[in-house]
């Protein structure tokens, strides 16, 4: 195997993703590679994939690698070498074989992830998931008891100019199958007219289907400059001590935003602020709802989101649930039927009405005239 091309690394793979260009070599450093960080690489049309960290470590079966073999972009894990050390932004390099050479050197030392390799890995990946699982539950408990507070209101939630109130609010991740569900419910956003909630690179996807969000909520590290410069309102999630590291983007775009501080994911206090501001319905799309969801954005639990979710409860609609729903087409059968259904009531009035029988005979004998029968 032979591939030479520009090499665009960093260690946070969403950082990555905005630089890349069609036909680079991604080197990144992700163990576990998710849904979304592969989706993002083949989006890309990358030539290659260097991970410096474990693309599948065999805490629990990650589908990101299947999802890159599957698309004939050729991964790799390395085994020796530090390329972030040895490596700079634009470099040209080489793959041959398992190698990463430059300037006919040798630099690094790879294993190329085969179908059958990354097949082996997630087998021996879903024999581990209960005890994974096992942890996970642990620590869902015990940091539900240190985020109560969440479900008890005890938070200081900014003043939100967006009027909420008795409206539907969409609050939009750019998690997995996203643009699917934002397919499925576009005629609801069309006629509706939710307030529209990005949640960081959520803001992205709305923009991405022509809507510009009222609201981007995160800590900003993901949202293109383009959206935050064209949404209506920011709110930055910052940590319990009052800092907000993502502020500082804000000021540098010159724009201005709120600081929300809160214990929990981004898309919780997205939810936390449409039910505090008196929303009617929350309609979630791409947010995490599940194990294998948590496990893949790093988190060790979802006790947040569970505590987030008891609470607004009777108000919170997941499209994704939606979308399932949604993707059995009607049969050919049942329109054959519905349309035959239609045709009897007209075939009844053209049988029985004298103006249709009369325009049938002349359109007889103008064919008859035509035909010169």
């Amino acid at each position: 195997m032979g591939i030479k091309a520009k090499a665009r690394l960093d260690k946070k793979t969403k950082q990555l993703i905005n630089r890349l260009e069609a036909g680079d070599i991604a080197i990144i450093d992700h163990d576990d590679i998710d849904e979304v960080a592969a989706n993002s690489l083949v989006e890309k049309k990358v030539s290659a994939i260097i991970n410096c960290g474990k693309s599948i470590s065999g805490r629990y079966p990650n589908l990101g690698p299947t999802i890159i073999s599957e698309s004939n972009i050729p991964i790799f894990d390395v085994t020796q070498g530090n390329l972030f050390e040895l490596l700079k932004e634009g470099d040209i390099i080489e793959i041959v074989d398992d190698n990463v050479i430059i300037n006919h050197q040798i630099i690094c030392e790879m294993v190329f992830l085969s179908k059958e390799k990354i097949e082996t890995a997630l087998a021996l990946a879903e024999k581990n998931i209960e005890v994974e699982l096992e942890k996970f539950i642990e620590n869902t408990l015990v940091y539900a008891n240190k985020e109560k507070g969440l479900i008890l209101g005890n938070l200081n939630i900014p003043p939100i100019k967006t009027k909420m109130e008795k409206k539907h609010v969409l609050v939009v991740v750019r998690g997995q199958n996203y643009r699917e569900d934002l397919m499925t419910i576009l005629s609801y956003i069309k006629e509706v007219r939710p307030v529209l909630i990005g949640v960081d690179g959520g803001g992205d996807a709305l923009l991405e289907f022509g809507f510009i969000p009222d609201i981007i909520v995160g800590d900003m590290d993901s949202v293109s400059d383009d959206c935050l410069k064209k949404c209506k309102e920011i709110i930055v999630h910052g940590y319990l001590d009052g800092t907000a590291p993502g502020m500082g983007r804000i000021e540098n775009l010159g724009l201005s935003g709120l600081v929300f501080s809160a214990a929990g994911t981004s898309e919780d206090i997205a939810m936390l602020i449409a039910y505090d501001k008196g929303a009617d319905l929350i309609v979630a799309v791409g947010t995490h709802s599940n194990m294998i969801d948590f496990l893949e954005k790093g988190r060790k639990g979802m006790s947040s989101t569970f505590l987030v979710r008891m609470k607004v409860g009777s108000k919170l609609v997941d499209a994704r649930g939606v979308s399932k729903l949604y993707k059995n087409n009607i049969k050919p059968k049942y329109i054959i039927l519905l349309v035959i259904a239609a045709l009897i009531p007209i075939t009844m009035v053209m049988l029985i009405s004298k103006p249709i029988q009369n325009l049938f005979k002349l359109l007889n004998i103008r064919i008859r005239m035509i035909l010169g029968l």
